[in-house]
């Protein structure tokens, strides 16, 4: 199978990669060896810049005993010069699966229409359903399984993700955007398939009682010549601590201190951006664990913790 979007996934299977992922997190802290991929190799291609994307992936095949392989932009052209299918058709039988950061999420949909090994969303322009993996296992570690979670800022692709894979983990779910900048009518039907989500724009309304706030940057990367445009409608949607109360903060990062968060509430007591940051390794490892030993998700490693 192939992620592509959070919803690729059942939410069971959802939850057995989140079981998974808490297990393999402790058997890293502990010393344990998982090297649950020797032998297997996982093509990475960038069409962005990444940190968190290109370290998390590459140090967790290192962590489960197999390799990963950088494709930049210079090194691979997605469309240019060679058709993505044919891209997809090679790196399919080179390498057990393929992680694609790419903008536009049709290259990632051609790339797996074409390749015989799974396809993993790295970031797209409309999906990031890695960074929801990890936002639902820091969900998991500071509130438990269930509880409220407000979404504040830009309908971006990572609230996107969010919003339908906390609904989907039995979440309820709140969101505030400026009017211009809200959701897709196809992600918040996807979202109120699994659960209760209410959309509005309106920051303290969404974020009264919540157990978690989580924001992004106002301008996204390819959003630079909005910057002006972006900042006046997003006047409002900062998250100080006075929006925050007595909530937990989430950030995807990278961080624009003084934007869409203050800095005294991202580097606060209250935040959880980094062990977010962190929970990108653990979830991911779960994730291609799930994906190249054809377990049906069935939890081996958190089974095993029980054992």
């Amino acid at each position: 199978m192939h992620f592509l979007k959070i919803d690729d996934l059942t939410p069971d299977e959802l939850a057995s990669v989140l079981d998974d992922a808490a297990a393999l997190k402790r058997a890293q802290a502990d010393g344990i060896p998982h090297e649950a991929l020797g032998g297997r190799t996982l093509a990475m291609l960038f069409e962005k810049p990444s940190t968190r994307t290109r370290v998390s992936f590459e140090v967790g095949m290192t962590q489960l005993g197999g390799h990963a392989v950088f494709l930049s932009a210079d090194d691979i052209q997605l469309g240019r010069g060679e058709p993505v299918a044919d891209t997809a058709r090679v790196l399919g039988r080179y390498a057990d699966a393929v992680m694609a950061r790419v903008s536009d999420h049709g290259d990632l949909e051609t790339l797996a229409a074409h390749s015989a090994s799974p396809v993993v969303n790295g970031l797209s322009d409309s999906h990031h359903p890695a960074q929801t993996l990890a936002d639902l296992l820091t969900l998991r570690e500071v509130v438990g399984e269930t509880g409220t979670v407000a979404w504040v800022g830009d309908g971006n692709n990572v609230g996107a993700s969010f919003l339908v894979g906390a609904a989907m983990a039995g979440y309820d779910v709140r969101a505030a955007t400026p009017p211009e900048y809200g959701f897709d009518d196809d992600v918040l039907a996807r979202a109120r398939e699994f659960g209760s989500v209410s959309v509005g724009t309106d920051p303290e309304a969404a974020t009264a009682g919540a157990d978690v706030v989580y924001t992004d940057v106002w301008v996204s990367m390819g959003d630079e010549t909005e910057r002006e445009e972006r900042l006046s409608a997003f006047e409002g949607f900062q998250v100080d601590q006075e929006l925050l109360g007595d909530a937990q903060f989430m950030h995807c990062l990278p961080v624009h201190r003084g934007e869409e968060v203050t800095a005294d509430v991202v580097d606060g007591p209250q935040s959880v951006s980094w062990e977010q940051a962190e929970n990108r390794l653990h979830a991911q490892k779960a994730l291609l664990v799930a994906l190249l030993t054809q377990t049906s998700h069935s939890s081996s490693f958190a089974e095993a913790q029980r054992t």
